[in-house]
């Protein structure tokens, strides 16, 4: 189709709808939106100037997205109930479908619309609840309510797919799915529309060396700009991201509108961050700029605070170093729908993570700049999950519920609804030693307690142990089925009854050939009944005259006490005896019993290279003894670790050799 030009109805300037499908067009002229209809042309109203947000995107930038080539048309700035403003860019793909695809805090999300029918069963936005699967919306991904909020049409600029109405409000909800999907519900006509898609990288789209004019004019280390309040000079370090940021010289918090700074209120700077606002360090291979301090505080007993520092580098985005009781935690967001949440446990990544606290966290103190408008006073409703060394954050914030006005069309409606967000955060605990590198500080305090996600120290000693465990216990196995095992001897014996009960029976045997370097085992076996057989014996050398004594009572006794069984020795016991040098013996057996004026019968056996189980229990308690002392003390570390919980319970720490570590 053949470009279609019109005068502008609002300043007589041409416009160009170069895109069939497209609804309306911003004059680069005036700034006026042109709608065309099926019967004239419309001006919807003015525009304001985009604001500066650092995009790497412009409009006429040219991609590819899973092999259909696309072009941006058009753009709007769209700004959120708490202040913020995100871009909206509006593709046009060869194969005729228009692709949404918004850019917020350095994140892509590429979506399409999705047709629904009439009867489509859209839950409305007043029952939405974030965390909640929204099953109805689709049955390919299971997808959350991650937020509910209302948009402003701010600024545009080019071709756009909707009727875009300059200072209209909206509400919506995003959607969020396990691997990356994303959706939307727009609220903005009677019938919901909804687009489905998922978070896209430059890469993904074909644009990766994507530069924007506005982009490239600002490649500057910051902006140097003066305080409205004291004149005194701030520079930003991340300005194309920033929305507040604290004065360092006289303390106002300042909210950013492009390249202009606006007087909120003056903060209290006593309280100073340990890492100095834009130190420079590099954490897991990239170097952050610290551009922003918050000290947090919750109330369980009393009140409990932490500090969080706010890291940023331009290709990588924003990341947090968090600090609490002299611990610290590197943490990156993630996305709701890739967190499962049941209860009191939490699963991400394939880990289940515990619940350690919930309450509610505010904002005691904000130093530096921030990508949203903070405020000291500020409160969300927060619960952290743990799996050391991990720990898994969940923000919840949400309006009280209050009765909010949609403008459209010049009608006004009035809805309540409950707009909020809820954010997850995945952290991983980090030495002391290695922020002190990082960030070339030194002194940093040591703790002196546990933390929900501390590692125990010494735990890598279970892993060894096992190691060994299982060396043994082969080793065992081993020597048992190769042990050169051999009957010696075996005799029975008739012993005639004794002259006194303090008199034995001797017994001298034929010599028996021993073999040096194999241990002896020596077992006997009598009728005993509630009655006990004693040998005293002897292996004598025959040359060299060496005598390896042993004993070995047979005894064994039973009966029954207040109607139960019992029994206790053995009729067929035995002894183990070390390897002598090889040579003939003489065996010499000195033989008593208790019925000592009656008979006996005794059948002794001599054995060599017979595998001994004591041995083996020998080694494994040996190697055993530091394990046992580090399995006392992790007890007591998992305790003291649990002991900060407000939702401990009996079970709330596991044993110590269990899976609440990670190597």
């Amino acid at each position: 189709m053949s470009d279609f030009q019109t005068p502008c109805p609002s300043c007589g300037a041409p416009v160009i709808f170069r895109i069939g499908s497209s609804i309306v067009t911003v004059c680069e002229f005036c700034k006026s939106v042109v709608a065309r209809g099926d019967r004239k042309i419309e001006d919807l109203g003015k525009v304001a100037d985009l604001v500066d947000t650092g995009s790497p995107l412009d409009v006429g930038l040219r991609g590819v997205y899973h092999g259909v080539p696309f072009e941006l048309t058009g753009r709007a700035q769209l700004g959120h109930e708490a202040g913020g403003v995100w871009d909206e860019w509006y593709a046009a793909f060869g194969d005729g479908r228009w692709g949404w695809l918004a850019e917020a805090q350095g994140k892509f999300y590429l979506t399409f619309q999705h047709q629904l029918s009439e009867q489509a069963l859209v839950p409305p936005l007043e029952t939405l609840v974030l965390g909640q699967p929204v099953p109805a919306v689709s049955s390919a991904v299971s997808l959350i309510v991650a937020e509910t909020g209302e948009a402003e049409a701010l600024g545009a600029k080019g071709e756009i797919p909707y009727k875009l109405v300059p200072g209209e409000t909206y509400y919506y909800a995003d959607l969020s799915g396990p691997h990356g999907e994303f959706a939307t519900l727009d609220y903005s006509e009677a019938q919901p529309m909804l687009f489905i898609g998922r978070e896209v990288t430059l890469q993904d789209l074909g644009v990766a060396d994507a530069k924007a004019p506005e982009r490239e004019a600002r490649r500057v280390a910051g902006l140097q700009l003066s305080c409205p309040q004291c004149a005194g000079p701030l520079e930003l370090r991340a300005p194309d991201k920033s929305e507040r940021v604290t004065c360092p010289n006289c303390g106002s918090l300042l909210n950013i509108n492009g390249n202009k700074l606006e007087f909120l209120r003056v903060l209290d700077l006593k309280v100073r961050p340990i890492i100095p606002l834009g130190a420079v360090g590099e954490l897991n291979g990239t170097t952050f700029m610290v551009i922003g301090f918050v000290l947090r505080s919750v109330v369980i007993d009393k009140k409990y605070f932490w500090e969080e520092y706010l890291l940023y580098e331009p290709r990588t985005g924003f990341r947090w170093l968090v600090r609490s009781d002299d611990h610290w935690n590197f943490v990156q967001t993630v996305s709701p729908g890739e967190v499962t949440s049941i209860g009191n446990s939490a699963t991400y990544n394939g880990l289940r993570f515990r619940l350690f606290q919930d309450a509610a966290a505010n904002v005691e103190n904000v130093q530096g700049e921030f990508y949203w408008k903070v405020e000291v006073g500020e409160s969300v409703a927060a619960r952290d999950f743990v799996h050391p060394p991990y720990m898994l954050s969940l923000e919840a914030s949400a309006a009280a519920g209050s009765t909010a006005r949609r403008q459209k069309k010049g009608r006004q409606s009035a809805r309540t609804v409950q707009t909020g967000e809820i954010n997850w955060s995945f952290g991983t605990y980090i030495e002391r030693s290695k922020i002190e590198k990082a960030f070339g500080v030194s002194g940093l305090p040591a703790p002196s307690t546990v933390a929900p996600n501390q590692l125990f120290p010494h735990k890598r000693v279970y892993k060894y142990w096992g190691i060994f465990l299982a060396a043994i216990i082969l080793l065992g196995i081993i020597l048992g089925v190769t042990a050169p095992r051999k009957k010696i001897f075996e005799q029975a014996f008739q012993l005639q009854p004794l002259k006194a009960s303090d008199s034995t029976t001797p017994i001298f045997t034929d010599p028996i050939e021993l073999r040096g370097g194999r241990n002896i085992r020596v077992s006997a076996q009598a009728p005993v009944d509630n009655a006990w057989l004693y040998l005293d014996g002897d292996f004598i050398n025959e040359d060299t005259g060496l005598v390896q004594q042993f004993s070995l009572p047979v005894e064994y006794y039973h009966g029954v006490d207040d109607g139960e069984s019992w029994s206790e020795g053995s009729n067929n016991p035995d002894v183990f005896l070390s390897a002598v040098p090889s040579g003939k013996y003489t065996l010499r057996l000195e033989v008593s019993w208790q019925n000592w004026a009656q008979p006996a019968a005794v059948t002794v056996r001599v054995e060599q290279g017979v595998p001994r189980l004591l041995n083996l229990f020998l080694a494994i308690l040996v190697v055993s003894v530091i394990p046992v002392f580090t399995l006392i003390r992790h007890i007591g570390f998992e305790k003291r670790r649990w002991q900060d919980s407000n939702v401990t319970t009996s079970s709330s720490y596991s044993s110590a050799s269990g899976s609440s570590d990670n190597d």
